[in-house]
């Protein structure tokens, strides 16, 4: 399926690159953005032939500022910038990650910030129409742009490098060629105009984020189905209660897990007047890593919008400047801080779990076994949710503190931006895991409770996770192998029809979990 995008001016969401991350997509670029090219690109020719020292533009790069190109070495210095800058290592990017990044170039590059040559820019759009997709490299992005990963884009723009085309890594000519497409002639700058930027950056933080998106909504489920099987005492969502100190979203997910356990029989009669810290702080935990999650999507939608470009060029001024748009602390801090959050909801998950299968806090049999005995249970699971919590872990260690002086040291500082997207993205996947384990033993705790005769309804969230849960794994009646059900459920609980299921349940307290 094709997207249209048309480039105004409009802002881009995250939802707009998730898009254009699946597919070729439409590209209308309206009149005045067109005019603003030619109009950028007329101040970086000015500026060549008025000969004043830019950066990129009639000199070296890096620790090679202080080289001052003579204007006949100009043209051939493009092509050598990229040949150089082609440095970066690791397995290839997934393709929808390499074609988000191709998207988010473009959308930069038509504010004019870079003063590209139109005719390379519009090279760059057909790649993205007829998905010509340049294969980028995963290591050597540092977050002071992604130059020598994405100077890989602007290698198979002038027919160097390997590029996705028709469900194939083929080499950049080939692929040019098979889409009708050629390579292009690279104009002073017009290297660093491509290669000089965040987009990778924004393209995997784009993609991490709307990995984390599904998992809070599980969470929600989960937690509100491990409440059910718990027997927890559900005042403590009582949103006037957080509304006493409203810090950090505590108030909307305390509405979200009323409303999740409104009809349930908890209301009835509260076994215990205050349950352990995992159940009655779900509100706080869950509205800190909210709160994260949404500073993180903030931050990656103002590098969406903006221009990153050294130089920047300021076409209604006739300007070009050096600047460090291109250093994203920002998205660093940001995604630190997400991962950091994200092990506070895992810990607590895993506190649940384990609580869920102690018989003397739940009344009901130990392990969760209806056996008894010596029955296992599900208690042997504690071990892989313990290895898995371990790594969550470790996956929250900051990256943004670490980086090494390059370049002949000017370039003496990095948030490594890219490590910390990378991180958050490989935790959210061990996440569902321990997630989809918590619904397991939840469901098993709501049958327990169900077949021991005393009635007991579930709230809306309950009931639905119940039932997802129930269509997919059997309770556990004898000891089996648990490990296949945890991965079937890893499966089934973040299937599309899942996650818009509770999409519907969550759509009034949780909007800013809804598709985009």
């Amino acid at each position: 399926m094709t997207s249209t995008f048309r480039l105004d001016g409009r802002r881009l969401s995250i939802g707009d690159v998730v898009r254009a991350s699946l597919g070729p997509s439409k590209l209308e670029v309206a009149e005045d953005v067109r005019a603003l090219l030619f109009r950028a690109r007329a101040v970086v020719e000015q500026h060549l032939a008025a000969e004043t020292p830019v950066y990129g533009l009639n000199t070296g790069l890096g620790g090679n500022v202080g080289h001052r190109l003579k204007q006949d070495e100009i043209p051939a210095f493009q092509e050598q910038t990229v040949r150089a800058r082609v440095a970066g290592v690791g397995e290839p990017l997934p393709l929808p990650a390499c074609r988000a990044a191709l998207f988010c170039r473009i959308v930069s590059l038509a504010k004019g910030g870079a003063g590209i040559t139109p005719a390379v820019f519009d090279l760059l759009v057909s790649m993205l129409e007829r998905d010509v997709v340049p294969v980028i490299p995963s290591r050597g992005s540092l977050g002071t742009s992604d130059l020598i990963i994405l100077m890989s884009m602007a290698a198979v723009a002038i027919g160097r490098g390997d590029a996705y085309f028709e469900g194939k890594i083929r080499p950049a000519r080939e692929a040019l060629a098979k889409a009708g497409l050629a390579p292009v002639q690279l104009g002073a700058k017009d290297g660093l105009a491509i290669g000089s930027a965040s987009s990778v950056t924004l393209a995997t933080a784009t993609l991490a984020l709307e990995k984390i998106r599904p998992l809070l909504l599980v969470h929600f489920g989960a937690a509100s189905l491990a409440l059910e099987g718990y027997g927890a005492n559900p005042r403590a969502f009582d949103p006037r209660l957080a509304q006493a100190r409203p810090a950090a979203r505590q108030e909307a997910a305390a509405v979200a897990f009323s409303q999740a356990l409104a009809g349930s029989s908890l209301h009835d009669a509260p076994r215990q007047v205050q349950d352990a810290i995992s159940f009655r702080t779900l509100p706080q935990v869950t509205g800190v890593v909210l709160d994260s999650y949404l500073a993180a999507c903030a931050a990656v939608e103002i590098e969406l919008n903006g221009v990153s470009d050294n130089p920047l060029v300021l076409p209604a001024e006739g300007e070009m400047h050096s600047v460090a748009n291109f250093h994203t602390p920002a998205i660093a801090l940001a995604f630190d801080a997400l991962a950091i959050a994200m092990t506070h909801l895992a810990t607590a998950s895993a506190y649940r779990s384990i609580k869920l299968m102690t018989g003397r806090m739940t009344g009901l049999p130990n392990y969760l076994s209806p056996v008894g005995g010596a029955s296992a249970g599900f208690v042997p699971m504690q071990k892989a949710l313990a290895a898995l919590h371990a790594e969550v872990r470790l996956k929250a260690t900051p990256a943004s503190l670490d980086g090494l002086a390059v370049s002949d040291t000017v370039e003496d500082l990095a948030p490594q931006t890219a490590l910390c997207i990378r991180k958050l993205a490989e935790q959210a996947d061990l996440v569902a895991w321990m997630l989809a384990m918590e619904a397991m033993f939840a469901a098993q705790a709501v049958s327990l409770r169900q077949a021991s005769g005393s009635p007991h309804r579930l709230g809306g969230a309950g009931q639905f996770m119940q039932g997802v849960i129930r269509a997919a794994v059997p309770p556990l009646e004898e000891d089996r192998e648990t490990g296949p059900d945890a991965a079937v459920l890893r499966d089934v609980l973040f299937r599309p029809d899942v996650i818009e299921g509770l999409e519907r349940l969550f759509s009034q307290t949780l909007p800013e979990l809804q598709q985009s």
